[in-house]
């Protein structure tokens, strides 16, 4: 079984190893992310993860005769709706009549996946100390944070607004001192709190860059709705 990053090296070989147009137009990729695999699992026109080691969700070759198919019904210009009445539940034979995987690929030889470029480990630096886990809320409610470490008066959060840049804000205070939090809320259920106010154009570039981090999450289980 393979990573969510060795199936998609896999998927680049297989498509490589047969004519392969590309996708018809600039609306769809040509090669399949990360996203892409977890958007069609839920939509069923990829299989869940058929196993986990730790919290790496792995993945078979069934996995690789799915994405291939879809990726080779997508240049033909199929939309992804025709293409899940005709591929969610399909055979094993359906798949591969389809997708044209070598039975090296399949079979984990063929051509190896590379190892996918080293990431800074932001994520692994020694945590700084925080307050207890903020407790899930419905959308549209404000998000309570817990109790704050000792001698910090406890934040309040305001009401959502549909105006401000930010999800959520909180004040705290300590020595005298107030801080003010902005929340922005992530993908998965994570909230992420900035000691400023960010703008349109700020929030957008923190979810994008926010992207790898949430990846790992995902992986590890550690996401709510990954």
């Amino acid at each position: 079984m393979w990573t969510l990053d060795e199936l998609l090296e896999r998927v680049r070989a297989a498509l490589a190893e047969a004519e392969y147009p590309g996708a018809p137009n600039g609306r769809v990729r040509d090669l399949p992310d990360r996203r892409a695999v977890r958007w069609y699992a839920t939509t069923g026109l990829v299989d869940r993860p058929t196993g986990m080691r730790g919290r790496t969700a792995l993945y078979g070759p069934r996995h690789l005769l799915q994405l291939v198919a879809v990726k080779r019904r997508q240049a033909e210009g199929r939309s992804l709706a025709q293409i899940q009445a005709e591929l969610a539940g399909a055979t094993d034979g359906t798949l591969a009549g389809i997708a044209r995987v070598s039975d090296d690929l399949l079979a984990g030889g063929g051509a190896a996946p590379q190892p996918a470029p080293a990431r800074t480990r932001f994520w692994a630096a020694p945590p700084v100390a925080v307050a207890a886990p903020i407790a899930a809320v419905p959308p549209g409610v404000a998000a309570p944070i817990a109790a704050a470490p000792a001698g910090v008066a406890a934040p309040e959060v305001a009401p959502l607004g549909e105006a401000a840049p930010a999800d959520v804000s909180a004040d705290v205070s300590a020595d005298g001192a107030t801080t003010t939090f902005a929340g922005v809320r992530l993908p998965g259920g994570v909230l992420l709190l900035l000691p400023a106010q960010p703008g349109p154009d700020e929030l957008a570039a923190i979810r994008a860059a926010a992207a790898p981090l949430l990846d790992v999450l995902a992986d590890r289980g550690l996401l709510t709705n990954p």
